[in-house]
């Protein structure tokens, strides 16, 4: 049953689960912190406050809508996928596709077998 279970843990599968899940931790502190260090802040210098929450609240019949709730939801969203792609995503694209440049060029395939085949075929032929 130990070995069973030592066999589980060892499965490349759940290292790189648990691998993901850490890196996706730390990853999100840094996310976190340019949205508070830089989104914030200018989001409070544009609206004069650190959120749209209260930005067009209204009551209706004791009924409460708050359009600012959705526009901070949309705009977290925005400026979260924006700062992955900017940060993370296109820095690591310039770099593979640099990487990708290095590399000597692939040779071109030779003829396959049959292609081969064919031009002894030929070749005989014309002996005849």
């Amino acid at each position: 049953m130990i070995k069973g279970f030592k066999d589980f843990l060892m499965r490349g599968n759940v290292v790189d689960l648990a691998v993901a899940v850490v890196i996706g931790t730390a990853f999100t502190a840094v996310v976190n912190a340019i949205v508070a260090g830089i989104i914030t802040p200018l989001v409070a210098m544009i609206f004069g406050q650190p959120d749209l929450t209260a930005v067009a609240t209204f009551t209706i019949n004791n009924a409460e809508f708050s359009i600012g709730l959705v526009l901070d939801a949309l705009f977290k969203f925005v400026t979260i996928a924006a700062a992955v792609y900017f940060v993370i995503v296109m820095p690591l694209n310039k770099l593979a596709e640099m990487r990708k440049k290095d590399e000597p060029a692939e040779e071109p395939a030779g003829p396959t077998e049959i292609e081969l085949l064919t031009e002894i075929r030929d070749a005989l032929a014309k002996k005849d």
